[in-house]
């Protein structure tokens, strides 16, 4: 579909309606290329089974359809009857699995096209929306989500709370057409949006000071929340024009980290984020969606440029940026102390995806506990799941139900496969090209063991796959990013900074699978040997410099098992 085609497209939609309501209604297994770009605003994704296409030759009628359905839950908080709804539908609507994304949202895959309405409609009845998870609006609104008794951290989370009610679309249609069934048309004006809403999609973080778990720099704005000595919350930095999608061979796409813009009070900070959504409304790119997000206006224009628009949109004096302390990233797993006589309960979780397979029984095991204990949960953009609000005296029960449907802690996985992340990719992404989610257990497996050869078991490096370059999983700011580049092959990149600051930078393209482990063993080796005391793996790429690695001695080291390939029909 061209992109003059998907502007026309929610120009003509009546205020996202165009013919969902009727096609709905219908007994196809698929939707009009028009009502497939309407349903992102809803939601939801038309996808097919592309293992099934695999197996045979299939017309379009013949095809697997089915939809994946993301709901969006700001700073991924979720009461226990609001997970318990989410895991109900994964069984009687979806593939029987939860999968959390890197955006601390919900994703059910495998529904039916005659289900979304009964699905969606659940959600909303425990005041859970779809509506704005996808799309050309603001997507989910992410935020530190570890508990705390501190009144001016909740303040915070509840932030991304109002934040997000407060940019949703005000179109009707999403009630009209999932919720009440009445195919009502009023195309009425949004005052945010107007008629074409924005070039791209757009996404927005809070983070705390010195906690980076949401990879802050990565958003098209992001907030970091700045305290006084007496832990009272004075205001928020203002980051914009960070994004990851590129395409491969066009270097007029590119991931970039945010600038730093200003600092605002905390009365002022949801005015100036509605003013950068508006600046990207009638400046981005309409004619090239590859080149529609804000981070191109802040390339093109510079921060002191686009400053002065935004002071034009708003009626007060932009502060300069305050200092902030160094970040570090925490992924809040393990047990800790809420500070309210309570603890809470970090368990990770292998690229966000909630199942039961075999002795492994993670999905038993959390609604298991949800229930008996009526634990709130949260979602973290490490795609791990907290659960709150334990009372101390459970603790040792908790463990011995974890144990029991052997769901690894913390404790028990390596610090590598901690810090890993993975897209779903194929079979159900349409833009994927490459495995990610089903084939990262086994790379991870193969590069464990080359980093136990090294002794270096033990050394913290993050590492992010992906099956497309467009980076949902945030490859570009990881130490290793492993970004799809055809079947079974990948470009690797290093040098990004642990903590998410920096952007790494293709070290090898076209790198089969089955040798990431020797391409990279190398690299470790060298680490291992030049390093500087406690020196992170990223900050000693982006020391030595690509080039010093890759005219490294190739590894002679055996290939990585065959089983990377084989898991992935799993």
């Amino acid at each position: 579909m061209s992109k003059g085609n998907v502007e026309q497209i929610k120009i003509q939609s009546q205020g996202l309606r165009g013919t969902l309501a009727e096609e709905f209604a219908n007994a196809d297994a698929f939707l009009s290329g028009a009502a497939k770009t309407l349903i992102k605003f809803h939601g939801s994704y038309q996808q097919e089974d592309r293992d099934a296409r695999k197996k045979a030759d299939r017309s379009r009628d013949d095809k697997e359809y089915q939809f994946m359905l993301r709901t969006k839950l700001p700073a991924g908080q979720l009461s226990p009857a609001q997970y318990l709804v989410h895991d109900d539908l994964a069984s009687r609507f979806a593939n029987n699995t939860l999968r959390i994304t890197t955006r601390q949202d919900f994703q059910l895959h495998g529904v039916i096209k005659g289900n979304l309405r009964d699905t969606i409609r659940e959600l909303n009845a425990l005041l859970v929306t779809t509506f704005g998870a996808c799309g050309d609006v603001v997507r989910n609104v992410m935020a530190c989500p570890a508990p705390t008794s501190d009144p001016q951290r909740k303040a915070v989370q509840d932030f991304a709370f109002q934040m997000s009610e407060e940019l949703l679309p005000r179109s009707k249609a999403y009630h009209q057409i999932w919720l009440d069934g009445e195919a009502l048309i009023d195309d009425e004006h949004d005052p945010l949006y107007g008629r074409t809403y924005l070039p791209r999609k757009f996404k927005i973080a809070i983070a705390f000071p010195g906690d980076n778990c949401v990879d802050i720099y990565t958003n098209d704005v992001g907030l970091v929340a700045l305290f006084d000595e007496q832990n009272t919350l004075i205001g928020y930095n203002i980051l914009a024009g960070g994004g990851m999608g590129m395409t491969h061979n066009n270097e007029e796409t590119y991931p970039r980290l945010a600038d730093e813009v200003c600092f605002v009070t905390p009365e002022q900070a949801l005015e100036v984020v509605k003013a950068i959504v508006t600046i990207h409304r009638d400046f981005g790119d309409r004619g090239n969606r590859k080149h529609a997000r804000l981070k191109y206006i802040l390339a093109e224009w510079g921060v002191d440029a686009f400053r002065a628009e935004l002071q034009n949109r708003v009626n007060f004096p932009l502060q300069d940026v305050r200092p902030m302390p160094a970040f570090e990233t925490l992924d809040h797993l393990g047990w800790f102390e809420q500070g309210d006589g309570k603890l809470f309960l970090g368990i990770p979780v292998d690229s966000g995806r909630i199942y039961n397979r075999g002795d492994y029984r993670l999905r038993d095991a959390l609604r298991l506990l949800v229930e008996k204990f009526q634990l709130p949960v949260r979602l973290t953009a490490q795609q791990n799941i907290l659960l709150v609000d334990i009372d101390a005296q459970d603790q040792a029960e908790i463990e011995q139900i974890l144990a029991e449907h052997r769901v690894s802690t913390v404790e028990q996985i390596s610090a590598l496969r901690r810090n890993s992340l993975a897209c779903p990719a194929l079979p159900t992404c349409g833009l994927a090209i490459s495995e990610a989610e089903r084939v990262l257990p086994s790379v991870l497996a193969d590069l464990e063991a080359v980093l136990t050869d090294l002794e270096l078991d033990d050394e913290p490096i993050s590492l992010r796959m992906t099956g497309c370059p467009n980076g949902c999983a945030r490859p570009y700011v990881s130490e290793i990013g492993v970004v799809g580049r055809g079947l079974n092959k990948y470009t690797l990149f290093l040098g990004g900074s642990f903590v998410g600051t920096r952007i790494n930078t293709q070290f090898r393209d076209l790198v089969p699978i089955t040798e990431i482990g020797a391409t990279l063993r190398p690299v470790f080796a060298y680490f291992r040997d030049q390093r500087f005391p406690e020196e992170s793996f990223g900050d000693f790429c982006a020391r030595v410099g690509l080039e010093t690695l890759r005219n490294l001695p190739i590894s002679e080291a055996q290939p990585q098992s065959e089983r990377v390939l084989q898991d992935a029909g799993k």
